[in-house]
Order: C-alpha cells, then structure tokens, then sequence
C-alpha cells in the first residue's frame, strides 16, 4: 500500500510538472515569435510593426488562462484592431490602384500586352501599398481555426471576464452583448446580461453591439421610426443606410479579389494553363462578389438574412416621402424599386397616385437613382459571366436573388433548396450498383440491420470504404470515384446556394439503401426513418430542440442526393417541432438534391418504404473544421496505381501505425489521404467516417 500511495504522488508530481512546462513552453513560443516579428522588420524603417492578430489572440488567451486579466484586454483588443485595419487596409488599397490602373481600351497591333501591362501595374499597385501599411503579408495570414473565432466574436467572450475583473463594467457589458448578438443561444451569457442589468451604475446605453455594421444599424432605425409614424427620421436614416450599404458593397467586393482558393488540398491536382487558371480565379471572385448582397443583408445572430433588403429601403423611403408630401423624391424611389421588381402592382399603383398628384409631366421627367441602375447592370453582367462559366467550365453558381428556379415557398420553410438533375440516370444507377456490391448490412449503424424500422432493412457504405474495397479489387474503383466526387458536387451547390462565406467541411457522407421486407409490410405504418433533427435532441412533447451531446451539434448543412424512383414510398416529410404537423414533402427521384439546415427549423423524417428498395447518398457538413470527417485505421497503400501511399521527408518510418489514427486527423482534398499532425510527425491516413445521426 505505501509503494503504491508513493508511485501514485510521484506520478501526480510528473503529470503536474509537466503540464507546467507545457504552459511555460507555450508562453515563451508565443512570447519569443512576438519578439521574431519585431526584430524582423527592416531596419531603418519608421513605421512600427502591425503584429499579428493570431499572435495577438493566442498571448491573451494564454494569459487568461494565468488570470492575467490586463494582458488579456490588451492583447484581445489590439487583436481586434489590427485584424480589422488589416480589411480596411486591403479594401482601400485594392479600390484605390482599382482608380488609377483601370483598363481602358485595348492598343492596336501588340495583342494581349496592353491587358496585361494594366494587369501588372496593378498587382504591383496593390502590393506596394499593402506592404507599405501592413508590412510583409506573410505576418497576417491567420489560421482558419483563428479567423473562425473572430467571426464568432469570441474574443468578446474573453474580454467581457477581464473587463468585469478589473472593474470595466460599462466595457464589459458591451463585449458581453456583441458576443451575445452573434451567439443568441449561448444561455450561460443571456444569464451573464441579464445579471449586469440589475447591478448598479449599468446603464442600458451600455448594451452596444461594438461588431455593428453602419448599414444594418440605421436600416434597422429606420424601421423603428418608420413603425412609429416618424416618416421624415425613418426617410433619413433609410437614406443613411444606403451610403452605407454601397460603400460596404464596395469594400465587400474588393476583398473578393484576394488569393485563389483551392479548396482543401485540391492544389495537389491542380493543373491548369494561362487562361484556364486566369478563368478559374476569376470566377471564384465572381462568386465571391455576388455573395456580398447577401452578407450585406445578413445580421448577427439571425439564421436567414433580410429578404429583398436592397429593393426594400425604396420601399420604405418611397412611402415615407409621400407621408411627408416629398412627392418627387416619392416617385424616385418608386422608380428606383421597380428597376429590381418591374411589374409589382402595388409599386406601379403608387407611382401612378404619384405621378398624378404631382403631375405627370412633371413626373415623367424624374429617373429612377443612377448609382443603383449601373449596380444592378453590373450584377447582371457578373451573372451572365457565371452562367457561361456554369455551362462552359461546369463551375457551379447559383444566383443568390433568383427565385424562378428555387420558389422560396417551394418547400415551406426556411433553409431549405431542392435541386434537380445535379448527376445523371447513368451515374444514379453505377451508385445504386456500388451499394448493393459494397454495401455492408446497417453499415455505420453499429451494425443494426435495421435500425429504424423492422419492416426495412439498411445497407450502406462509406466513401473510403469504397475507395478500400476498389483499392482490393472488389468493386470498381471508378464507381468508388463517382461516389467521392458527387458528394463533393453537392457541397459546392449547398456551399453556393446558401452564399456561405466560410467553407462547408464534410462531417459525415454515407451511401445508404432501404428495401422494404415483404413479408412485413401488412400492418406496417411506422416511418422507415423517425421525426429527428440533425443537430440537437428533438423533445416533440415541448416543441423543443435540446442542442447538447448526444446530438451532433457540429452539424450546420444536410443534404441528401437520391438515386432512384422505382420504390413505394419512401418520401422526407418535413415537419413542426411537433414532429406531427407535416409542412413539406419531398418524393425521391435520379438526380434530385434535397439540402437544408441541421437546426431546429428543419425537423424531418422518412416515410416507409413499402415495396422495392431506396438508394440515396446522405450527407452532413459542418462549417467548423475541427470537426470534419474524422478519419479511421486504414492507411493508404499503394495496391493500385491510381492511389499512393504518401509519407513526408521528415517522417520516420517507424511513425507510421497499423492501429487507428490519433484524434484530429481529417478527410481532405483531394481524394482519401490526409496529413496529420501529432506533435512533431505527419502522416497519411484514409477516412472512413463516424456514425451519423
């Protein structure tokens, strides 16, 4: 017993040194990398040096972890600035050598040059003064895990605690309500607000939003005073917003101009000529700018952004000139509306009311605002250019103020799209054969052969688990391709059609068949898939949505691409929180992508398939990397040419286990290997997935 109790202290007094030097090796690296960046900049230089956010963000995190509560303010906020200067920095210096090299018209008899002489003078243009206020760009490329924490606004969350610590109420109640804008469901922080409001000297002026956009802010004024009769504030603030909105436009697009995204690994297949490569980057930033009247509509914390919120600030102003008998700015707007709407009947009766109580000469001679006929032609023309690039390149875009092909009230409820023909009959039948040949018997399902219903039995396979069987042989190894690239297909459709301006990471892919037992089916009435949520714990009885483990609560996007028709049943219903009060309902067919949200507003389930078999490829995506597709115990080997076993020129050997993987590995692209770093070794891994939900 006294051997025992020693070895037992002994082994405390290790672990605890030991996480003390690891604390203290963490705080000298993030201290010594600091002190690296400043002796770094050049010498002679009069500018000081913009640190580096991520740096900036680790130190007050480190020293919140030591209560350090000073520190903490310091570096947070400093991190907060710098990474905001830096968009600021980028944005101007792009729209002003925007400016001063735009293209003009081609020289005659020198071909290309004169393109790409305009080219050149503005990518030195932009560099120069980038490097000139920010210093060399290597300093503020921050990680995604980073950046994913800004927009989350956590470190809002850190400086609500160091600024009630030192006594900062009227600041830390301001960090705790612009996290808690963009986190509306954290309860520990509605519980932290609600405890600064009854203390004394907490003023609700106090409650600031320090993440508020200018834009949305007086949009959202202008509303209020529009609702309390107040047309002439509400017609001025409205009119506020609007500046603000195209200046943020301005800025939003000119940061789509920056580096190329490859999306993953998929640099490592990338091989494109000039013109190719040119077209690729350009569309992405196509892309990319057509996104920003929805990133421009969208408020923190709100799951869907304003709908028609450009057109809708004419709206408002056109019946607040009226109500303050402006007549001519009354039409203008009016005008202005129907450039996005043409033939809305109530827009076209006001006009005319307009137009008569001015008078109709008078009024024929007042034209719609400039500055928003040439937005919405440049619009126009970006999409043009997409669609071409759609039917040329096969790059996918789906336009972000369409509703001719995607009804918003096509399935009764937000978050929620339903695609047609994205493969084709030959592929839909090669998955269903890949299924039924590699298919394993209620496959990730811990190996239930029905798992949700008795009258059905469950099949299914993972992609890297095809990639394995295709590897040996046992199924065609193009059919396992088929399988990985159409689930990438559909995570770029759902990643464009939700106009994310963050990348969807898979979280879960699964190729699943239902076949209805025969002999099973007469008094069969139960689902063949129950009422569920993908991302919380569904409690009918309450119409609640309970978001903790053991539901997936990473889940943010689920799709399911379908297969075939030729079955009985088989529909997805949608439903209330009720899980009875059915709002939508979705029959399989070839082709057909069905994607929404994983969260509460989407309650769904499967009805029974009562006759034939049901093949669809299931799919659930996260938006925060650390929880992509974990990666199981089979390591890539080079059985077949198309697949090479990859170790780094640093790995040794002996690093390289037949065991599963340790934790935080991750499917990436392109194909199945993936590098993983523990502690100082990489290695390459294939996934096979986790169980889903």
């Amino acid at each position: 017993m006294l051997l025992g109790s020693s070895s037992s202290v002994l082994d405390q007094f290790l672990s605890q040194a030991e996480s003390q030097f690891q604390s203290w090796s963490t705080m000298y690296l993030i201290r010594f990398l600091l002190v690296l960046v400043l002796v770094l900049v050049p010498l002679g230089s009069s500018d000081p040096v913009l640190e580096p956010y991520d740096l900036l963000f680790d130190v007050a995190v480190e020293a919140y972890s030591r209560a350090d509560w000073l520190s903490v303010v310091l570096h947070m906020e400093k991190a907060l600035r710098n990474k905001a200067l830096i968009r600021t920095v980028k944005a101007d210096c792009r729209l002003r050598c925007s400016n001063q090299s735009s293209f003009s018209q081609p020289v005659a008899g020198v071909g290309d040059l004169g393109f790409f002489q305009k080219v050149l003078h503005r990518a030195d243009c932009v560099k120069s003064c980038e490097n000139h206020k920010l210093g060399e760009p290597s300093f503020h490329r921050g990680t995604e895990e980073v950046d994913l924490e800004f927009k989350k606004r956590t470190p809002y969350n850190y400086l609500q605690v160091a600024y009630f610590k030192i006594n900062k109420l009227d600041k830390a109640v301001a960090a705790a309500n612009t996290f808690y804008q963009a986190n509306p469901d954290h309860m520990e922080m509605k519980q932290n607000l609600d405890y600064y409001r009854m203390m004394a000297g907490v003023q609700e002026e106090d409650f600031k939003d320090l993440e508020a956009r200018e834009h949305m802010a007086d949009f959202l004024l202008g509303k209020s005073y529009y609702s309390d009769a107040s047309f002439g504030l509400a017609a001025r603030h409205f009119e506020e917003a609007l500046v603000e909105y195209f200046n943020a436009d301005k800025e939003c697009r000119a940061l789509c101009e920056g580096a190329y995204d490859y999306d993953g690994y998929n640099y490592m297949e990338y091989h494109a000529d000039l013109f190719q490569s040119i077209t690729d980057h350009y569309l992405q930033v196509l892309n990319c700018k057509q996104r920003c009247s929805v990133e421009l509509a969208s408020s923190a914390g709100k799951d869907t952004p304003f709908e028609d919120f450009l057109p809708s600030h004419f709206n408002y102003l056109q019946f607040s000139y009226y109500n303050s008998e402006k007549y001519e700015q009354a039409i203008q707007c009016a005008k202005t509306f129907l450039l996005f709407h043409p033939e809305e009947q109530v827009m076209t009766q006001n006009l005319n009311y307009y137009s008569v109580v001015l008078g109709e000469d008078k009024a024929a001679t007042i034209a719609p605002r400039q500055e928003v006929k040439q937005y919405i032609q440049q619009s126009l023309l970006e999409k043009e250019l997409l669609y071409f690039g759609y039917e040329a390149f096969g790059i996918t875009f789906v336009d972000p103020v369409s509703e001719e092909d995607f009804p918003p009230l096509q399935l009764n409820g937000s978050q929620r799209v339903l695609l047609d023909g994205v493969i084709n009959d030959d592929q839909c039948r090669e998955l269903q054969r890949l299924s039924n040949a590699a298919a394993g018997k209620g496959d990730g399902y811990r190996g239930g052969v029905s798992p949700h219903s008795p009258s059905e039995t469950f099949q299914g396979v993972t992609v890297l688990k095809a990639v394995k069987l295709g590897q040996e042989g046992a199924v065609p190894l193009q059919s396992s391709r088929l399988f990985f690239d159409v689930s990438e297909k559909v995570r770029k459709v759902l990643e464009s059609y939700f106009l994310l301006d963050t990348s969807l990471y898979f979280s879960y892919s699964h190729l699943v068949c239902r076949s209805a037992i025969d002999e099973k089916q007469d008094q069969c009435s139960d689902l063949s898939h129950p009422v569920h949520v993908d991302n919380c714990l569904l409690v009918s009885e309450l119409n609640e949505c309970i978001k903790e483990p053991p539901a997936y609560t990473h889940r943010d996007y689920s799709a399911i691409l379908y297969l075939n028709d030729d079955f009985e049943g088989g529909e997805l219903i949608f439903t209330e929180l009720d899980a009875r009060t059915v709002t939508a309902e979705v029959r399989p067919r070839c082709g057909r992508v069905l994607g929404f949200g994983s969260g509460k507003e989407n309650p769904h389930g499967v009805k029974a398939v009562t006759q034939g078999q049901r093949c669809a490829v299931a799919l659930w995506f996260t938006l925060d990397p650390l929880h992509q597709e974990k990666v199981g115990s089979y390591i890539c080997s080079s059985n077949h040419p198309s697949i090479h076993p990859f170790i780094h020129p640093f790995i040794h050997p002996h690093a390289l286990y037949d065991s599963a993987p340790p934790t935080g590995c991750y499917r990436l692209l392109p194909w199945c290997c993936v590098l993983v770093m523990d502690h100082l070794s990489l290695y390459m891994f294939c996934s096979v997935g986790e169980d889903p939900g």
